[in-house]
């Protein structure tokens, strides 16, 4: 029989991470007179492999809080925004089979409003960033050594723990706390 194994397993073949900045526009119900604060909340992601690129796409709700009428009011526009992002992978292995990939999205950097300003239009123009890091997984196979002797000793494994826990002193964690 053989020295070697080959081991069935899923590991990680494939990463990526992408930054990205994009500009929306919103349209409120009055002129804008200022932008008072803005906000991105209630993101929602999804990504799949697709063509040896990863593909998220999502969600997110811009709050915009603005006056107008020469700033004597006030109102906050709400608008939906989608987004996809293409992720190349910077790291790949290529002996992975594609059928069966599966994606694992780490977001290091929610959607987040960067700038928030008023164009001659009247619209308001808000900057947001974000950022996702992505691993690829799939099933790969790994080749290692057996001992087929045993020649490691599992036996000795037990003797060096009783060993190592001989010289331990059990009271030294112990002692009176003082209130």
């Amino acid at each position: 029989m053989s020295d070697f194994r080959e081991i069935y397993t899923k590991a990680v073949c494939g990463k990526g991470k992408k930054f990205s900045q994009t500009a929306h526009s919103v349209t409120p119900t009055h002129k804008p007179s200022s932008v008072l604060g803005c906000w991105v909340i209630n993101h929602k992601c999804r990504s799949n492999f697709r063509n040896d690129v990863v593909v998220v796409e999502g969600t997110y709700d811009i709050n915009i809080w603005y006056s107008y009428n020469n700033n004597t009011k006030t109102e906050v526009v709400t608008e939906t925004v989608t987004y996809r992002d293409e992720i190349e992978l910077s790291i790949k292995d290529k002996n992975v089979a594609s059928e069966q990939m599966e994606v694992v999205q780490h977001v290091l950097q929610e959607p987040n409003s960067l700038d928030a300003d008023i164009s001659p239009n009247g619209k308001i123009v808000v900057q947001v960033e974000r950022e996702f890091l992505v691993e690829v997984i799939g099933e790969t196979k790994i080749k290692v050594s057996v001992d087929p002797e045993n020649a490691l000793g599992d036996e000795d494994w037990d003797a060096d723990l009783d060993e190592a826990f001989e010289d331990l002193d059990s009271e030294f964690l112990v002692g009176e706390l003082e209130e």
